[in-house]
């Protein structure tokens, strides 16, 4: 509506501005016409050496060219010596006080029109000077049909093209809006099936405008959505599925010593069971609110040397490595610093380490190592473990995902190590990639930017 108004507003200014434009030639035309006109008559009355009926009209007689409606001549004293018009309309002997003739008798030329019913009536008037000295005037009046009527045509088609213009405007508005808002209904329908929860749906926009731009982000947001609430799904199911499986068992243990009549032994045995049990869930516990931490922004830190925290990490799974009969070995010539939150770079340094202890074979080397490649500085944890098969290397930063599900929870792993890892690289700027062959081991690399130096002095 507002559009419609606006143009409607713009094509009746340019319909009026049309129609005045048009008026305004008309009239200077005309003017310029009626005043040479008066200007030829006046000079030819100013050469008579006696202004009376008589002279003036034999010289009016002469002039062929003056074909106008009417034509009157008057001495300087405002009474006409002269008129076009005879009987009883003439105005010869009278006083002539038409206002354009008071003008010219004044010294003044002197043009007006008017259009009325259809006719242009145009009045111009001069004075008559005879060697400088006012003697009279010269006034003509001409109603032109001709012109009235062209002015009229003119008028009537600038208003129907006006019109036309407005019609037009009004049915291709009228269309364009429909369309417009068809279309903008059915995204907003398909944003009412989105908020249902069916992230599945999407919208089918067709064109090439605005319109289908915004379709495509929204299908887009749609199947982010659908991805989103998918990981949601498995987290839960995994979460669940993780959870119940110590809890069944402390509920079996617990059930079994109330139900039985055990020896202190056997009792003993179960009561161990079951905080071994309690501490698999503890240690998950923990490891979801890691995971929850490590989806959080980073924080703006300091840079830190990375050395000294790997050295830490391997002092506190040192008692880890001597059970299991594994040697760590570090080389740590190339530490360089990094923006990385201690807390962070132990994580994902103490998980990585772990777990090739983990699945390496007793007698196994568990190497980590720093290097530096121009402005970035990387983190490399290699074993001579059992390896990742190729089809399951894409899936091991999953949640729950585990290579070998009972050797995991033989070990206690809950499979979600190697999530919370990634998502601590990830949001400290970092990457992380894995390499292993089944039998001879993994390597993960993590790379971080770096600050030099110099920088940081």
């Amino acid at each position: 509506m507002v559009y419609v108004i606006v143009t409607t507003a713009v094509l009746l200014f340019l319909n009026i501005y049309s129609s005045r434009t048009s008026q305004r030639l008309f009239y200077q035309s005309k003017e310029s016409s009626m005043v040479e006109k008066c200007l030829l008559a006046s000079t030819e009355v100013a050469n008579l050496e006696v202004l009376n009926t008589t002279t003036v009209t034999d010289l009016i007689g002469q002039m062929r060219t003056m074909q106008v409606t009417r034509l009157i001549v008057t001495d300087r004293s405002g009474v006409a010596v002269y008129d076009s018009l005879t009987g009883e309309d003439s105005a010869v002997g009278k006083y002539v006080l038409l206002p354009e003739v008071c003008q010219a008798l004044s010294g003044l030329d002197v043009f007006s029109w008017y259009y009325r019913d259809g006719a242009m009536q145009s009045m111009a008037a001069t004075p008559v000077m005879s060697y400088g000295v006012l003697s009279g005037c010269v006034y003509m009046l001409e109603s032109d049909n001709m012109q009235g009527m062209l002015m009229r045509s003119l008028i009537n088609s600038i208003l129907s093209v006006t019109l036309s213009l407005e019609l037009a405007l009004l049915v291709f508005s009228i269309t364009f809006s429909n369309a417009f808002s068809v279309r903008l209904r059915r995204i907003m329908a398909s944003m009412r099936i989105i908020r249902e929860g069916d992230y599945s749906h999407k919208v089918v926009m067709g064109g090439h405008d605005e319109l289908t731009v915004l379709g495509e982000e929204f299908n887009d947001l749609t199947e982010r959505l659908q991805a989103s609430e998918h990981k949601r799904r498995q987290f839960v199911s995994d979460a669940s599925h993780e959870l119940k499986t110590p809890l069944a068992s402390i509920k079996l243990l617990s059930d079994s010593i109330l139900q039985n009549d055990m020896d202190p032994e056997t009792v003993r045995e179960f009561v161990s069971d079951i905080g071994d049990e309690a501490d698999r869930l503890n240690r998950m516990s923990q490891k979801l609110l890691n995971l929850t931490r490590s989806e959080a922004p980073a924080e703006v830190v300091e840079p830190i040397l990375m050395g000294p925290t790997i050295q830490r990490v391997q002092r506190m799974l040192s008692p880890l490595a001597e059970k299991s009969q594994i040697r760590v070995a570090l080389d740590l010539s190339e530490d360089v610093p990094v923006p990385v939150p201690e807390d962070d770079l132990y994580q994902i340094a103490f998980n990585l380490a772990e777990n090739a202890i983990k699945y390496t074979a007793p007698g196994g080397i568990v190497t980590i190592r720093l290097r530096k490649m121009a402005d970035r500085a990387f983190l490399v944890v290699a074993d001579t473990g059992v390896g990742i098969p190729e089809d399951a290397i894409g899936h091991v930063f999953e949640r729950f995902y585990r290579v070998d599900k009972a050797r995991s929870r033989k070990s206690g792993g809950s499979g979600l190590g190697l999530s919370i890892v990634r998502n601590m690289v990830e949001r400290n700027r970092g990457v992380i990639h894995v390499e292993s062959q089944v039998g001879k081991g993994s390597t993960f690399t993590v790379e971080f930017p770096c600050v030099s130096k110099e920088a940081e002095a």
